[in-house]
Order: C-alpha cells, then sequence, then structure tokens
C-alpha cells in the first residue's frame, strides 16, 4: 500500500539533525549547554540561552541507527547490572564507551551541565555517573507525590493546577528552580528576566493549542491521515525546542497540512478496520512495525502520547506568576503518562476520543518508571471495551525483539476483533 509522508515530517528531522551538528560547532567556540531528563524545566534552559539536548530523545536517535545492541553489550562488559533501564542509560553507556565516531552525527560534546528530576530512583545514579565522567556540575530536582492523586487530572491541570497539585509541592519546585535559574546566571553571565518569560509562556501555551488542534482533527478524521510515525517527530521536535519561533512556525505548518490530508479524504489506509493505540514510548529501533497491520488486518495505529499529551501535559494558565505555572507543567509529567492512577482514566479518555478498537501495550522488562504500572492500565482499558496486547519488549534494545514473533502475536490477537 503507497504512503506519502507528509513534507513537514522530513523539515522536522533534518531541524534537529542540522541543529545537532550546528551545536557541535558552537560548542568548539566555546558555547555551552545542558543534557537534560525529558522531564525537567527545558524552559529555564532556553530562556538563558543555553540549548540542551534531552537524554531520552538522544537515546531514541541511538536506537534508531541501529546502535543499541553495540551499546547494551557494552554495557554488560563495563560491570553494569542486567536491569539497568535501558532508555534512560543507553546515552550514558555511549559516552562512556568514548568512542564519538561511532556514535549518530559524531556524537555530543561534553555538557556543561547535567539535569535531572528525581522521577526513578535510577535517573540520580545515571547522571551522577555522567557528571562523575565528565566533570559537568549535576543539578537534581525532587519528585515529592500527591497525597490524593486525581485520576482525571486533566480536567484540573490547565486551570486549577493549585488544587490538583498542592501548595506545598508548587514551593518546593519554585525554590528549587530559583535554584537552578541562579546556577545559570552564573554560568552563562545573563540575567533572568520574569517578564519576558512570562511571555515566552505564553508562546509554549500556543504552540501547545495549535497540537490541539492536530489531536482534536486526528480523532474526528474519519480515517487516520497519517501514521503515528510521523506524528510523534511533528510532535517531539517542537517540542524539544518550545516556545521558539521555529517550534511555533512547525507546529502550524504540521497542523495545515494534516488539515488538508483530512479534507481532501487522505487516509494511511483506504480499507481501515481497526483503529489501534501504541501505549507506552516509541519502539525506536522498528518504527515501521507501526505500519506491519495495515495490509493484512486494516488496523491502523492512530494514537500515541505525545500528540495528545501536548495539550493535557504542558498547557498551564501562566497568571502573574510563571514559574508557579512551571513547575504546574513538570509536577508529574512522566506519573501522569505511566503511572496509575493517573495514566489509567487518561488512556480510557484517549480510547474513547479516538474510537479506539485495540491498544498495544509496550511493557519494558527493565524499566520499573515505564513498565510496573501497566497492569493498572490494562484493567482500565479492557473494563471500558479495548483489546489490550501486550508486548514484553523495550523501546531501545532490540537484543531480545523478534519482529515475525511480534507481529503473529499482535495479528492473532487482531483476528478475534474483526
Amino acid at each position: 500500500m503507497s504512503y506519502t509522508p507528509l513534507n513537514a515530517t522530513m523539515a522536522a528531522m533534518s531541524y534537529q539533525r542540522d541543529w545537532v551538528q550546528h551545536l557541535r560547532e558552537s560548542i568548539k567556540g566555546g558555547e555551552q549547554f545542558a543534557f537534560v531528563n525529558a522531564d525537567t524545566p527545558h524552559e529555564l534552559f532556553h530562556a538563558m540561552g543555553m540549548p540542551i539536548v534531552t537524554n531520552q530523545w538522544w537515546s531514541a536517535v541511538i536506537a534508531a541507527k541501529q546502535l543499541s545492541e553495540h551499546y547494551l553489550d557494552r554495557a554488560t562488559e563495563m560491570g553494569f547490572h542486567p536491569h539497568l533501564p535501558r532508555y534512560s542509560s543507553l546515552p550514558l553507556i555511549a559516552a562512556l564507551d568514548n568512542d564519538p565516531a561511532r556514535q549518530p552525527w559524531g556524537g555530543l560534546p561534553t555538557p556543561s551541565i547535567l539535569c535531572a528530576r528525581q522521577s526513578s530512583d535510577e535517573h540520580q545514579k545515571v547522571f551522577a555517573l555522567w557528571a562523575k565522567a565528565t566533570g559537568a556540575p549535576l543539578h537534581l530536582l525532587s519528585a515529592p507525590g500527591v497525597p490524593d492523586p486525581a485520576p482525571r487530572w486533566w480536567e484540573l491541570a490547565r486551570d486549577n493546577w493549585e488544587q490538583l497539585y498542592h501548595p506545598d509541592r508548587l514551593d518546593l519546585m519554585v525554590a528549587e528552580m530559583k535554584t537552578l535559574i541562579t546556577t545559570l546566571e552564573q554560568m552563562t553571565g545573563r540575567r533572568f528576566d520574569m517578564d519576558e518569560f512570562a511571555q515566552y509562556m505564553h508562546a509554549i501555551n500556543r504552540q501547545e493549542s495549535i497540537f490541539e488542534d492536530v489531536d482534536q482533527m486526528i480523532a474526528q478524521a474519519p480515517k487516520a491521515p497519517l501514521r503515528i510515525s510521523e506524528q510523534i517527530p511533528n510532535v517531539m521536535v517542537p517540542q524539544w525546542h518550545r516556545g521558539s519561533d521555529w517550534a511555533l512556525a512547525h507546529a502550524a505548518t504540521f497542523r495545515d497540512e494534516v488539515a488538508d490530508r483530512i479534507a481532501n479524504g487522505q487516509a494511511v489506509c483506504p480499507d481501515e478496520r481497526i483503529r489501534m493505540m501504541w501505549i507506552g514510548a516509541g519502539l525506536w529501533f522498528d518504527t515501521d512495525f507501526y505500519s506491519a497491520f495495515e495490509d493484512t488486518h486494516g488496523a491502523v495505529f492512530v494514537w500515541s502520547m505525545y500528540l495528545p499529551f501536548a495539550a493535557d501535559g504542558y498547557i498551564r494558565k501562566i497568571g502573574d506568576d510563571p514559574l508557579r505555572a512551571l513547575a504546574a507543567r513538570m509536577s508529574l509529567m512522566n506519573e501522569q503518562l505511566h503511572q496509575p492512577p493517573w495514566v489509567n482514566e487518561w488512556l480510557v479518555e484517549q480510547a474513547r476520543r479516538y474510537r479506539i478498537d485495540a491498544a498495544v501495550m509496550l511493557v519494558p522488562r527493565h524499566d520499573r518508571f515505564s513498565g510496573y504500572g501497566s497492569g493498572f492500565a490494562r484493567r482500565a482499558l479492557e473494563a471500558a471495551g479495548v483489546k489490550v496486547i501486550e508486548i514484553w519488549s523495550d523501546m531501545v534494545d532490540r537484543r531480545d525483539w523478534n519482529r515475525a514473533d511480534m507481529q503473529a502475536h499482535v495479528g492473532k490477537a487482531l483476528d478475534g476483533i474483526r
């Protein structure tokens, strides 16, 4: 079945590749950059003019370049235990391997600062090893729990985030971000401007509102107009640069191109009979798997977490305290994507909106943060009438991935739907 990619997709991937290459040259000229986890306040680094590279994005690139097998074997040789969470640690292993020529695009230069949120036991340990290896200072942020989590959190998150996340937690997060700001001011010699930051936060809200338009268009379209393998880069590359002029322009281009496809009646699979959602991070070393069931079952992956989370996870009323609004944005970002009770009802709501028949759930064996709450999500979806198909594999480790077996496993389950 022929499928024509969006023009925006190649533009997004080319932009990020060129950006990394430019960053490497800029570092040689003395520019600083930060290496950060995905759930840290990127906005502070952007506001201070310090480029960032995101740990999970770089891990996905390494896997997409089919390099994860080498590095994970090297991890064993280095003495790391076999249950190391691959997604969070793969870039560290690549750095410790110290062979830039093997890494994508010549590898990354040494970061000026490292930043992680302590949302998993392993994150602070992985980043501490990175700091030891590179000499870069490490800034850790807390991840305090909420005593009374709201399962339908997205109904409160945009405007009533003070009630949702609790003042004491937000106070702590704001205090820690102010400490980070002081560090960045000292490193860059620049002053943090709160008025400019407020305008920047509003720009991010505008970007996420554009993605919300795309989300609603795809959910309501009679048939899927594009594959999730294209949704993801068109959302996540701009997210790594969120609020920038380029990110806003690209989001608008993406929206317009999707709207044109829907208006022209274009569909990934004209014989679409089964609508699927992909639960979990991307299968970065085999993204072609997402299209494997279009010809055989008329089954299309129409949903992944990245696009709908742009609105529910990022849009926050700014008010007169943009730092506190940022704390509300970052407060439980990963927990809401992966952990009960936050993720359960959100997935059910998304399945309803997208008219989902089946959910394929990636369960990484060695990533406690991403995998250990999946049973609760499965039961919630099944109670809502969605067929759940579990795949026990990893988002970046291809060593235990058998494409034929996995395709047969999912195909057999789809046989019983229609």
